[in-house]
């Protein structure tokens, strides 16, 4: 009877420590390396971003960027990049589904609600859809909803009145001169224009009324035409004349007027896939692979797929308009913004295109780069921004080398489109 009972505990012991080994060993193996990089992101970001809500408390300043001090930069509703933080935030509750980021997301987006009369430039769809946008997407009050949807309709209504049918394209800032001084943009359409085409192909859905979807696809159409160069590289600038013949192709923010300037560039990856999904017009698909080829296959991209701000700087044969060699770094900066853009952009790209696995890939190594020391900032660092090392105007001498609150949006777009494909 000893001996049975010793056997009996004997056997009890090895199955507790087979239970227990196999506990410690599937805590080890419960996030695949994919898992643990979006939870360990995700976790940062939400570190990040309860820092910044305690330090941006002023509802008609939305964080872009940091001072020189350290401090968070904002700007008012009328700029372009006020949309971005709400939509941040957006994206923080839809993967951690805690309602204190709804409460937050919800507050930040309402502050923009005069945006939907944003008619001074075209970038009302970055600022109504990244927020009123994905608000419509994750809110299930139905009263609410009945108020964005309104918010949305006025928005793109205020696009459209920077269209003008003749030009096929809708106009993207007030004529001016140009960055160089020697002409005067009269029409101006930049490559960003194509981000503000989604919430046209929105609103049209929501409401069943075509117009908006239309000057949507005209646009698009007519930025195929003239703003790529034979190897699909972009040009940042196309002005036009009245009738809509193209006058100029140039540079704001590029290195020079033939050179491709990276988040340029990753517009029109993004854009045109956007534009694909949304039409199914091949042409939009052919447009975002050729884009996405030049940017993944050019030699100036560093290994790591984070691309420096133009592809192009200092380069034979590229010769800017601007004192460059008065503001001269002893390197060439990173655009992070750039990087989480494409990446976002190829994720989708992946989806539907032939060469899916290999956009894919790429998409996955830049949120690899990304996610690491290099450029994801420390816990109670970066004034609360999420990533590091991005670049605005270099030729303006304007957030170089700094956060940027749209990095940050398009790296948390990203993760959660990473989060819902298989590799």
């Amino acid at each position: 009877m000893k001996i049975t009972r010793f056997k009996n505990q004997q056997r009890t012991f090895l199955v507790t420590l087979m239970l227990v080994i196999t506990g410690i060993a599937s805590a080890f193996l419960w996030f695949s390396p994919k898992e643990e990089l979006i939870r360990k992101d995700f976790s940062l970001a939400e570190k990040q971003y309860k820092l910044m809500l305690k330090t941006s408390t002023d509802l008609t300043q939305f964080p872009r960027t940091t001072k020189k001090d350290g401090t968070v930069k904002g700007t008012d509703v009328w700029d372009w990049t006020g949309g971005f933080f709400p939509g941040g935030l957006w994206y923080i509750y839809e993967y951690t589904q805690n309602p204190e980021w709804k409460a937050a997301a919800t507050k930040w987006t309402e502050a923009l609600a005069q945006g939907q009369f944003l008619t001074q430039h075209h970038d009302v769809g970055f600022v109504m859809y990244c927020s009123y946008g994905n608000a419509m997407r994750l809110e299930k009050d139905p009263v609410k909803l009945q108020k964005y949807r309104k918010i949305l309709i006025q928005s793109a209504e205020s696009a459209l009145t920077r269209f003008d049918p003749k030009v096929g394209l809708i106009k993207s800032w007030q004529a001016k001169k140009s960055w160089d001084n020697k002409t005067t943009w009269q029409y101006p359409v930049i490559i960003d224009n194509m981000m503000n085409l989604e919430m046209l192909c929105y609103v049209s859905k929501i409401t069943g009324n075509p117009k908006y979807k239309d000057v949507a696809v005209s646009h698009a159409l007519n930025t195929i035409k003239n703003h790529f160069r034979a190897d699909y590289s972009t040009y940042h600038v196309v002005d036009y004349a009245p009738g809509g013949v193209a006058l100029h192709q140039q540079t704001n923010q590029g290195f020079s007027d033939n050179s491709t300037w990276s988040r340029g560039q990753g517009w029109a990856i993004y854009g045109f896939t956007m534009m694909y999904r949304e039409t199914q017009d091949k042409r939009f698909l052919e447009a975002a692979e050729k884009a996405a080829d030049f940017y993944l296959n050019h030699p100036n991209l560093p290994t790591d797929k984070i691309p420096y701000w133009d592809f192009n700087v200092g380069q034979k044969g590229y010769t800017p308009d601007w004192d460059y060699a008065s503001r001269k770094l002893s390197y060439i900066p990173r655009d992070a913004s750039a990087g989480a853009l494409v990446s976002s952009g190829l994720l989708e790209l992946s989806t539907f295109s032939k060469n899916g696995s290999q956009y894919f890939k790429s998409a996955e190594q830049m949120l690899q780069s990304l996610s690491g020391e290099g450029y994801l900032a420390k816990p109670g660092s970066n004034s609360g921004f999420i990533l590091k090392h991005s670049v605005g105007s270099f030729p303006h001498n304007s957030e170089i080398d700094v956060p940027l609150i749209y990095a940050d949006y398009y790296f948390l777009e990203a993760l959660l489109r990473y989060q819902k494909l298989k590799g």
